[in-house]
């Protein structure tokens, strides 16, 4: 499809515009056509894969004063040569096509507070230099990352292996060199070699780097409970609600460090409005709850049980699903002796059975096998953030709140302050009735 296909069918074709075309009714099209430009392109790529229309893109380097990039892929264990062409690599492209923006006031990296890994206590709004590992281990360099990828991919290739093989391999590689400088997943550890692309003073661009922590549904604006696809603690709710999850891994007094996602968007405008007035070399901006509002795995547990009690998911054949108490494991240790003795057995007892029977039950096995891997392939990679104890200060992020409301009473109107949010309020009545509505359905 062409840029512009996309842009109005993935975007405001979405109910997330409903409110705006009720506002413009008609004129909405218009609208949207002065207000926005649709340039087809692809981040991971030199000069962002601009198509070769040298007046165009010699006009947006004239025009354009602020960019913003939220250009990412989120997955937690993406092939190790993707994440690093979009997360880290889009970023240098990013700066390299920023350079050559004489009018460039601004530039806006949307990064990810899970940057700082697993570690512990008061995580500040610092950057990380180019070659910083989390764990002390030398020798991370972005051009050597980028080679093993290449080299990897390409020993892949010159092996016949299938598709299949080559993915899984590439998404191996990734955790395989995030833990070896400390990162957790791939994810995480492209973002953090994305800001120090980024970071790096001798780019000399006027910087926000903004790092939201986990991103739900909107609190109030457009409306509330907008959200697309299922997110992190979101397939937690999507198993219980389904009767399927019954048992949880976590520690349920960690903090669950959320943020509704018309805050994080808030203040990206806001941090836009001030710093194009004044501005600064670099500020980073934590964007989360836990250092004024948190939450905890206790208050998410008793507002599934709530809401599924009175609300109960109705299944394809019509029946409302019962949930109940869920059996929370508060280690490693006790959860992986579960899992062996309730479907690590029965796996072993059916893998006899297979053999005994002349591969009678191979393709229930080969499923089975399949399922539980999976399950514990994804605990371990949610494993991090499930017994969270870090708080990401916020300091930067109040003093912006502060200095705002003190200069423009208007801005009272948007919802900036994590201290506003009722979560019982926000689960019971915007969250999950906004899963059920736009993404269970």
């Amino acid at each position: 499809m062409t840029a512009t296909k996309r842009f109005y069918n993935e975007e405001i074709g979405k109910d997330l515009f409903k409110v705006l075309k009720k506002m413009w009714g008609g004129e909405f099209d218009t609208l949207i056509s002065e207000k926005v430009c649709v340039v087809p392109g692809e981040v991971s790529l030199t000069q962002m894969g601009l198509i070769d229309d040298s007046n165009l893109v010699e006009e947006m380097k004239n025009q354009v004063e602020i960019i913003v990039n939220l250009a990412a892929t989120t997955k937690f264990d993406e092939r190790y040569d993707v994440a690093l062409a979009t997360n880290t690599l889009g970023a240098k492209h990013v700066i390299s096509f920023a350079k050559q923006c004489p009018n460039l006031k601004l530039l806006v990296h949307v990064s990810t507070a899970y940057v700082s890994g697993e570690r512990e206590g008061h995580i500040l709004e610092t950057p990380y230099k180019l070659g910083e590992s989390l764990n002390g281990m030398e020798g991370l360099d972005i051009a050597t990352e980028q080679k093993v990828a290449e080299e990897k991919f390409k020993q892949l290739q010159e092996n016949g292996a299938m598709e299949e093989t080559i993915n899984l391999a590439l998404k191996d590689l990734g955790l395989e060199r995030a833990r070896m400088y400390g990162w957790p997943n791939t994810y995480v550890f492209t973002k953090a070699m994305g800001e120090m692309v980024v970071s790096d003073p001798k780019n000399n661009l006027p910087l926000i780097i903004i790092r939201p922590t986990i991103v739900t549904s909107t609190y109030k604006e457009p409306f509330p409970g907008w959200i697309e696809g299922v997110r992190t603690i979101d397939s937690l709710i999507l198993g219980y609600a389904k009767g399927k999850l019954t048992c949880f891994l976590g520690g349920i007094n960690s903090i669950v460090d959320l943020v509704p996602a018309d805050m994080v968007v808030n203040m990206i405008i806001m941090a836009m409005v001030a710093h194009k007035h004044q501005p600064s070399n670099q500020t980073i901006y934590h964007v989360g709850s836990s250092a004024r509002n948190s939450m905890r795995y206790i208050e998410f547990k008793r507002f599934n049980y709530r809401y599924f009690t009175e609300n109960p998911w109705i299944n394809k054949d019509g029946n409302a699903v019962k949930v109940g108490e869920v059996t929370v494991f508060n280690n490693m240790a006790s959860f992986s002796r579960y899992m062996n003795i309730r479907y690590l057995v029965f796996l072993k007892g059916l893998e006899f059975a297979n053999k005994a029977f002349c591969h009678s039950f191979q393709d229930k096995y080969v499923d089975t096998k399949r399922k539980f891997n999976l399950v514990m392939r994804l605990v371990e990679l949610y494993r991090p953030y499930l017994f969270f104890s870090a708080v990401f200060d916020d300091t930067n992020a109040e003093r912006l709140r502060r200095d705002i409301q003190n200069k423009d009473t208007e801005t009272e109107t948007f919802f900036l302050d994590p201290k506003d949010i009722n979560w019982e309020d926000y689960f019971m009545n915007a969250h999950i009735p906004g899963l059920v509505k736009h993404v269970f359905k």
